[in-house]
């Protein structure tokens, strides 16, 4: 079982690399929180996406996504849902008065919790993540190499690992450029202002987002 050769494990990883450096809302997302709370918050969106996007790898394995890639009805209901969370989300951090940082630690571990749950959900709402996987997956899949089932699990875990390579590079990078920045307490405010608008373009996005 996963009999595979050394052009198929080249092909893979090249694409899983790609896909984890390009831009997009998932880097926007640990970008946003690593800057706004450092790098244990950029750390705990980091583990959410993660979470988030290991779910939709079961999904595509269990067959559940081909639902939503399918079904219209579907798709729009994940998708409105998903951007009114993050219009939500947006609107609670312009709100904010700026006094998030520095945290008490109690105050912190709460809303690190916080942050790797809206990582989580901003994943698993988002329907483009689960057409991606049904439609990215399946090309790896090797006839005779094993259940068709345990090698979409297999490649859509690798992906994960593939990103644990590269998106921590971008929390210690952010962090570390960021760091004094959080010091100060008007900047804070601006940095919530900045990562609520992050939320609120993103759920727009996805608004917008066609199958």
């Amino acid at each position: 079982m996963f009999d595979y050769t050394l052009a198929h494990w080249s092909g893979f990883f090249l694409a899983a690399f790609l896909l984890n450096i390009s831009p997009g809302p998932d880097i926007a997302f640990i970008l946003g929180h690593t800057v706004r709370g450092g790098r244990r918050a950029g750390t705990a969106a980091m583990f959410g996406l993660w979470a988030g996007a290991f779910c939709h790898v079961l999904f595509a394995a269990l067959g559940l996504t081909a639902i939503v890639a399918t079904s219209a009805t579907a798709f729009s209901v994940v998708k409105w849902i998903g951007a009114v969370y993050l219009v939500w989300l947006g609107i609670q951090s312009l709100r904010s008065k700026g006094d998030l940082v520095p945290l008490a630690e109690e105050a912190q571990s709460k809303s690190l919790g916080s942050v790797f749950r809206q990582g989580v959900f901003i994943d698993l709402l988002n329907p483009k993540v689960a057409t991606f996987f049904l439609a990215f997956l399946p090309q790896f899949i090797v006839p005779g190499a094993g259940p068709m089932w345990a090698q979409l699990l297999l490649h859509g875990t690798l992906i994960i690992v593939v990103a644990a390579c590269v998106e921590p590079l971008v929390v210690l990078t952010s962090d570390r450029v960021t760091c004094k920045l959080r010091e100060s307490r008007s900047l804070s405010l601006w940095l919530e202002r900045g990562l609520g608008m992050v939320f609120i373009s993103l759920g727009i996005k996805l608004a917008m987002t066609e199958r």
